[in-house]
């Protein structure tokens, strides 16, 4: 079954590859989507694809890389819409 899901990570996870961990993550599961840097220093992913893939994902996101400290996954289900080509990391404007 195909999903999409909205997350955002809190926690010690900018500046310690967390965006790159899960883009590599993403994409070994075959997920399309995006992941970024907030201002206020969350996460931010967007996924799609398989249900499955993204609940594994979410699961890799609740333990971060090595250097990371993850208090918190808020995740939001949405529908599928099939839009990306690949996991990218994407980034704001702010920096």
């Amino acid at each position: 079954m195909k999903a999409r899901a909205h997350i955002f990570v809190s926690g010690w996870v900018q500046g310690v590859f967390f965006r790159d961990h899960t883009q590599r993550w993403a994409s070994s599961l075959q997920l399309t989507g995006w992941v970024r840097n907030l201002k206020d220093g969350q996460v931010e992913v967007m996924a799609e694809g398989d249900k499955e893939g993204i609940e594994d994902l979410i699961n890799k996101l609740k333990e971060g890389p090595r250097l990371a400290r993850v208090d918190k996954v808020d995740v939001t289900w949405e529908d599928y819409t099939g839009e990306f080509s690949e996991f990218s990391v994407t980034y704001a404007d702010f920096f």
